[in-house]
């Protein structure tokens, strides 16, 4: 099944030939006369619309005839034989054709209209009222599942066509605009001084989209969380009932369940798109964020502007009432006070030092206590004073030392060994533990898992092998806590023959 849906299409072959030039002429063609009711057309008539055309001049109609057998080929075009309007035996054995375009090839045309018309730009926009209509409906749900009574099929098809006609327009029109934001294209025009005419209207876009999202958003959320799959079964049924009962003879044999199954993985969607799921925050979420980061990167694009602005203004007059202003002072003293405050203090001196006092910001500097600075001279030939001290013999203190560790290892030795039974010792069958002991185990499985065979030696020279049960677990309780963990069983290789 999943290679068939991933099959080479072939009906795009003429979207890349050689000959597309006339290959598209053609079946644009019959697009245009299909959106127009006309299915079947004749080479005739599809010759004098050629004609008609730039490039086409040359074109004969043995080159059309084999355009359209190309055509056929690749499934683009249909055949049939028109025997009605034959008058003669050999008009006739002539086999005149009339050609229909396949549905294939109309979502291609359809598809290429429409990027046409959109540029190699993106569309797209953030529209409010699409949600407000898109809570509509879903209130409309509301009362259906309340109600024992459910509407009528074609009723229940028609407001089911609606809710995810709005919701898709939502999640292309919201996906669209975001690129268009962030497109390069449009991130050269912010950058020039054009965009400060254009920067208000753009705010105040995005923010009216974020105050309706906000108010709406939350009731629909709301809403959706109070609805389930079980209660939606009625509406669902009768969605497919409506589907089962237009004719169509390509979904003759198409199971029920799987026509229920199909519809509740849209609602799901629906859902996820507002809620999120256990994989990540929902679109919705997403959507609010990357628009109030829109604001504040419109915001500092336009104050990096007007600082561009102003850094190329002349500041004569700024000058002028200084000097003017400096120019009034009678005392020497006050000129140097207004000094301080426009230029700042003059041959400051500043001290680092990496010692912190405290992790408070708002802490002022006179609460804090002073510190101490050496400052050491900057000459080649400094060096600290030290002074001589005897070497003081610590043989004592390492003969303890190593006598405890000693002591410890006999004791852990001496522990470890209660714990077995015959030459294993297995976690499912162990009580309370020490906490050495339980470091010690888990130590054992860390050296175990980094050997291909699972074994490895221990500090007293023994030769261990695990054998880990994966499909069955147990608690190991010790005096500190208790861990849960895969049932273990260290096996000491060399108190048996293995």
């Amino acid at each position: 099944m999943q290679t068939q849906v991933f099959k080479k299409v072939q009906e795009a072959s003429y979207l890349t030939a050689d000959k597309a030039w006339s290959y598209r002429a053609i079946l644009r063609y019959f697009y245009v006369q299909h959106e127009r009711m006309r299915e079947f057309l004749f080479p005739e008539e599809i010759f004098a619309h050629l004609k008609d055309l730039d490039g086409f001049q040359d074109y004969t109609e043995d080159q059309l005839h084999q355009d359209l057998d190309q055509l056929e080929k690749w499934n683009n075009l249909v055949a049939r034989q028109e025997v009605s309007r034959a008058s003669t035996i050999e008009e006739f054995k002539k086999k005149r054709y009339r050609y229909q375009c396949t549905p294939y090839t109309i979502e291609f045309e359809r598809m290429l209209q429409q990027m046409e018309k959109g540029g190699d730009v993106f569309g797209g926009s953030l529209e409010r009222k699409e949600f407000e209509r898109l809570y509509q409906e879903l209130l409309k749900v509301e009362e259906i599942i309340k109600k024992e009574d459910v509407p009528p099929p074609d009723e229940c098809s028609q407001l089911w066509n609606d809710i995810f006609a709005y919701f898709r327009s939502i999640n292309q029109n919201t996906s669209d605009y975001m690129a268009h934001i962030n497109s390069e294209e449009a991130e050269e025009r912010m950058q020039t001084e054009a965009f400060l005419a254009y920067k208000d209207q753009f705010t105040t876009y995005l923010r009216d989209f974020i105050i309706g999202l906000q108010q709406t958003a939350l009731k629909i959320q709301q809403l959706l969380e109070t609805i389930s799959i079980p209660q939606l079964t009625p509406l669902i049924k009768n969605v497919v009932i409506h589907q089962q009962h237009v004719p169509r003879f390509e979904d003759v044999g198409l199971d029920e369940q799987e026509l229920i199954k199909d519809q509740e993985e849209k609602w799901r969607s629906l859902c996820e798109w507002f809620l999120g799921n256990a994989h990540g925050e929902s679109n919705l979420d997403m959507l609010q964020t990357r628009t109030n980061e829109q604001i504040r990167r419109i915001t500092r694009i336009v104050q990096r502007l007007g600082e561009r602005h102003h850094y190329f203004r002349s500041r004569k007059k700024d000058y002028l009432h200084l000097a003017k202003w400096f120019d009034s002072f009678d005392d020497v003293k006050q000129a140097h006070e207004l000094s301080a405050v426009v230029f700042g203090v003059f041959h400051t001196r500043h001290l680092f030092s990496d010692h912190v006092p405290t992790d408070d910001i708002y802490t002022d500097i006179w609460d804090e206590a002073p510190m101490e600075h050496e400052t050491k001279p900057r000459i080649r030939n400094y060096r600290e004073k030290t002074r001589p001290g005897a070497i003081i013999s610590q043989t004592e203190r390492k003969e303890a030392a190593r006598a405890e560790h000693l002591r410890n290892k006999q004791l852990e030795q001496e522990t470890l060994e209660k714990y077995m039974s015959g030459n294993e010792i297995r976690l499912k069958e162990l009580q309370i533990v020490e906490p050495y002991v339980r470091k010690m185990l888990l130590s054992w499985v860390g050296k175990a898992m980094a050997s291909k065979d699972r074994t490895f030696k221990t500090e007293y020279g023994r030769q261990v092998k695990i054998i880990m049960h994966q499909d069955e677990r147990v608690v190991l309780h010790a005096e500190d806590g208790d861990i849960e963990m895969p049932a273990v069983t260290f096996r000491f290789l060399d108190e048996v023959n293995v």
